[in-house]
């Protein structure tokens, strides 16, 4: 039995800004589409989002840019809807002098070529990182920018309007980025970044209907954290893990006892993470972004689980 994951195809699919990053993925339709911020720099006014579109995975082609003026869009998601339709989520950092730090936004579309929107949503100053759909529901947490921070778990029903969920969650040493994964009997994960403290990385787990959650510390520090759940029951986990230097990693999430366990580093290094994951025909693809070659550029990998 092949006990180890191998790394089949590793390609560069887009460098042409001077800072390319924060990357996602999915499959839609038969086509693949990969999301991710474009800028002067990681952090820059000029932040916008750009749209690739692929049929084979191999030749990549520019179908969306999306943008508001005088506002850096950061972290781009994309999830589809229950109605079948495309939506994109992403945070605008505003100027030092406007009156709010971060706000975030909805996108959506039928074909991921025109896009309607950008739609507020969540709160101001609380950043809805990333959602997830389940049971016809879309969940994500947010974090917020400005003191006093803390984590609140949104839900909504069509991607435009969101509840708070649950609020007042007691954890310290800034938490900020999430991922939540859903088992097959409805469990929900939740891997939870902080910065802060020891900035060591939280492990959440809620059953139905998700306003009780138990949190187990996983000892290591993490960045740009995502996590999906395979048919067979394991868990992947795509994320920044940092040592002497940086790298984006792919870790198998041990939810009873509470461990990360690396089980590839990617081709990577410096400015890296904010990976994609997509399981399709047995093979993992993976959507990330990584300056060990010079110039921040979205790479996509394509890995065999063992």
């Amino acid at each position: 039995m092949d006990l180890n994951a191998r790394l089949m195809t590793l390609q560069k699919i887009w460098d042409k800004a001077p800072h390319n990053a924060m990357t996602d993925l999915i499959r839609f339709r038969n086509v693949w589409m990969c999301v991710f911020r474009e800028g002067e720099d990681h952090i820059s006014p000029d932040g916008r989002i750009r749209i690739l579109a692929s049929r084979d995975g191999s030749e990549w082609n520019s179908v969306a840019v999306l943008h508001i003026a005088d506002l850096d869009l950061r972290d781009p998601k994309i999830s589809e809807t229950p109605e079948g339709t495309l939506m994109v989520n992403a945070a605008a950092a505003h100027p030092p002098s406007a009156p709010l730090r971060h706000q975030s936004y909805a996108w959506f579309s039928p074909d991921g070529n025109g896009w309607s929107g950008p739609h507020e949503i969540g709160d101001p100053d609380c950043w809805l990182w990333r959602v997830t759909w389940y049971g016809g529901t879309a969940y994500g947490f947010g974090y917020r920018t400005v003191q006093p921070f803390g984590i609140r778990l949104y839900s909504s029903s069509n991607g435009r309007e969101y509840d708070i969920h649950k609020d007042g969650f007691s954890i310290e040493d800034a938490p900020n980025e999430a991922s939540v994964a859903f088992m097959p009997d409805g469990t929900a994960l939740c891997l939870l970044r902080r910065d802060a403290g020891e900035a060591t990385a939280q492990l959440g787990i809620a059953v139905p209907s998700y306003g009780d959650w138990n949190w187990k510390d996983l000892g290591v520090r993490i960045g740009g954290p995502h996590m999906i759940a395979l048919p067979d029951g394991r868990i992947v986990a795509g994320v920044r893990r940092y040592g002497e230097t940086q790298w984006t990693s792919l870790n198998w999430v041990d939810a009873v006892e509470g461990k990360l366990t690396e089980f590839l580093a990617l081709p990577s290094g410096g400015d890296t993470s904010y990976a994609g994951l997509c399981l399709h025909e047995g093979l993992l693809w993976v959507s990330y972004y990584s300056s060990h070659e010079g110039r921040t550029c979205v790479y996509l990998a394509k890995v065999k689980l063992p």
